[in-house]
């Protein structure tokens, strides 16, 4: 769907869960017309080429959690949203993020891909504004490279968690959606980019259609969070609220421009 709905569903269902409507969500979803995503507290105007991203047919939108850009296109996007105190997500932040992160390990193995949680960024050398640009801890990387990028934010005693797992990466393309200080600089951290993050279809040597995906990582949830999962739709409510905030927020230059 589009970039703005896609993250004005996840705030609904994050607004209906903590108002008891619905039960804990996880939900999959991709983007039409590709978007680039940015993190809460990233600048719009210092980080995002706005004009270039109009040329490639990309739409920009804020998430309402932080980390850096992402751009999404040929990727299965997650997001998991619970009551804090739910068992798959319960306890601080990054405990959160290694019982989410066992669902996607258990997910990518479902594929035949084996990967491996990060210990945390390393090294010295500057990092772009885009979110592959290096792991943190608890994401998952395959040789080193990283494999899933993820996010999270707590409101209203929930946690909304969502997270971008790659099929393939057009790097040259958000090389270009993005400013930095100088086209040599760019040119560097683009030859670094693809020291640092890797696809699956890269791994595998070819590009599961959408319905693999959910159905591996459904099935990796649930087994690796040890929950049962069952099939739903969004409510009315939802749906009223997403396009509410839709038209009153993800499309608004007030909130897009917020920094």
């Amino acid at each position: 769907m589009d970039p703005y709905w896609n993250m004005a569903v996840d705030e609904a269902i994050l607004e209906a869960v903590a108002a008891g409507q619905v039960p804990p969500t996880l939900r999959f979803y991709a983007w039409q017309p590709p978007g680039l995503s940015l993190g809460y507290f990233q600048r719009l105007q210092q980080e995002v080429d706005l004009v270039a991203c109009q040329r490639l047919g990309v739409k920009v939108v804020r998430r309402l959690t932080g980390g850096r850009a992402v751009l999404h296109e040929h990727e299965l996007t997650y997001s998991l949203i619970a009551p804090q105190d739910h068992p798959a997500v319960s306890g601080s932040v990054l405990e959160s993020y290694l019982k989410i992160s066992r669902g996607l390990l258990t997910g990518l193995k479902n594929l035949g891909i084996d990967a491996c949680l990060a210990e945390g960024k390393s090294g010295t050398e500057p990092a772009s504004s885009a979110c592959f640009d290096a792991p943190s801890r608890y994401e998952l990387t395959v040789e080193g490279k990283k494999l899933v990028g993820s996010a999270q934010t707590r409101k209203q005693g929930v946690v909304l968690q969502h997270g971008s797992i790659l099929v393939r990466l057009e790097t040259e393309k958000l090389f270009a959606c993005l400013r930095f200080p100088s086209e040599e600089m760019r040119r560097r951290l683009l030859s670094n980019f693809h020291q640092r993050a890797i696809t699956i279809g890269a791994i595998l040597g070819r590009e599961p259609e959408y319905e693999e995906l959910v159905n591996a990582f459904t099935a990796g949830f649930s087994q690796g969070l040890g929950i049962e999962l069952q099939t739903g739709l969004l409510t009315e409510q939802e749906k009223a609220q997403a396009a509410m905030l839709v038209a009153e927020k993800y499309s608004q230059e007030s909130w897009n421009n917020l920094r």
